[in-house]
């Protein structure tokens, strides 16, 4: 063993042992990280009209709007599938949904009561999760949860970065049907582009990290009719990809597993309802999501002119 390994061996064994961490972020009484699960169990049974409902075919992507105040159900109406869903302010498509924060701010895998925050410099909820018929799955033997912020949607760079050596004889190699493809044609009626594609939620996706830190999935364990709920705490433009990869039991990388994995994909359904008493929502206290107050200066003060600015 050379000098290096031996220090590094020496070093970690006489590594003091480290008290078991607190969670970053805990939620505080009145804090924006918690909500009034009252009042949010009292949205969630309130009596509701639905607005809109679609049904998005296999290997597809479809966008929507929904109001402030709006209930938004993504449900699995033919067994299990995975969803990967993008989130933008429906009036300003720089304000979006950020995962890294929100991974943050709530867990790695989110479930109800849970909030999707947007970037900076806005930093507010865009919606929050009111109801989850997955949230019996907990944490399986192998460490996954469902729900995943941990990775992101599949694309077709990287899967062509990965399979560009294979030589099956097939025409056209790249697939055009990732989430990121179905994603960024879904928004494109919306004035928006790839670029304005980002990091996704894995809705009905169970992840983890191995005994190393390594990324895996395991298989989408809903059935026929399970669903997510969210309130939109401001207006929303939502995106969701059926993701080829289907319920995931078959994944795999190349034209042989995109021919394989189809047999396990099925539809997602969409269904946006508005509280049919209105004023409710104002009744109980709730009001649409405000940005972060602070100003952004970030320590500068630029001068409106001359008669400003020091000597």
């Amino acid at each position: 063993m050379s000098s290096s390994l031996e220090e590094a061996d020496a070093r970690r064994k006489a590594r003091k042992p480290i008290p078991k961490p607190k969670p970053a972020y805990l939620p505080t009484a009145g804090s924006p990280l918690s909500v009034d699960e009252n009042l949010y169990a009292k949205i969630r049974d309130a009596a509701r009209l639905k607005s809109a409902e679609f049904v998005i075919p296999i290997r597809s992507g479809r966008a929507w709007k929904a109001e402030a105040g709006s209930i938004i159900r993504i449900s699995t109406p033919g067994g299990a599938q995975v969803g990967d869903l993008n989130i933008w302010n429906a009036h300003n498509p720089r304000e979006r949904f950020w995962a890294a924060r929100t991974k943050q701010l709530h867990a790695a895998h989110v479930s109800v009561g849970d909030r999707l925050w947007s970037t900076l410099p806005y930093m507010r909820p865009l919606v929050t999760i009111l109801a989850d018929t997955l949230s019996w799955y907990g944490e399986d033997e192998h460490g996954g949860r469902v729900h995943d912020l941990l990775g992101t949607g599949c694309d077709p760079y990287i899967n062509a970065v990965l399979t560009s050596g294979e030589d099956n004889g097939e025409p056209n190699k790249y697939y055009d049907f990732h989430c990121r493809s179905n994603l960024t044609r879904a928004v494109l009626p919306y004035g928006l582009t790839e670029y304005d594609v980002h990091d996704v939620i894995n809705l009905f996706q169970v992840t983890g990290l191995d005994e190393q830190g390594r990324y895996f999935m395991n298989p989408c364990p809903a059935v026929s009719g399970d669903y997510i709920e969210f309130l939109a705490e401001q207006d929303v433009l939502m995106a969701l990809s059926t993701c080829p990869g289907g319920d995931l039991s078959l994944w795999g990388f190349g034209a042989d597993s995109e021919k394989e994995m189809v047999k396990c994909c099925r539809p997602l359904k969409v269904e946006v309802f508005r509280l049919q008493d209105a004023d409710v929502l104002e009744r109980s206290g709730w009001k649409p999501a405000e940005p972060s107050p602070y100003r952004g200066l970030h320590g500068m003060m630029v001068p409106e002119g001359e008669h400003q600015a020091k000597s």
